[in-house]
């Protein structure tokens, strides 16, 4: 016994035959990375500003959502030289208090 195949209402998927519009054209970056070499990526410059307000420049160790900041994004700017170790967390040794320095206070005198 053969059957037909069953018909299926095909809808357009938005972007295949659009042109790129003028706004997107030369940006080739993937999505992510910083705007230039040497500048914070969006989600690090978010993360620094939250200790614009804070005593002392104390950074959050939790986003606004609740969730645990990621430890690559700390990392990323401690290598960087944007913030410091604090201090050590006796209840967490695994979490990393860390503070801005002047280098991060910088990247937001500029902007």
């Amino acid at each position: 016994m053969t059957t037909a195949p069953i018909p299926f209402p095909a809808r357009r998927v938005s972007g295949f035959d659009e042109p790129p519009s003028a706004k997107n054209a030369g940006d080739t970056r993937p999505k992510g990375l910083p705007p230039a070499l040497g500048e914070p990526t969006a989600l690090q410059r978010a993360w620094l500003a939250r200790g614009l307000v804070q005593p002392g420049g104390k950074l959050p160790m939790f986003g606004p959502e609740g969730r645990a900041v990621d430890p690559r994004t700390v990392k990323a700017c401690l290598d960087k030289g944007w913030c410091e170790p604090w201090y050590a967390n006796p209840l967490k040794p695994d979490w990393l208090v860390c503070k801005l320095t002047d280098d991060g206070r910088r990247l937001f005198d500029a902007g």
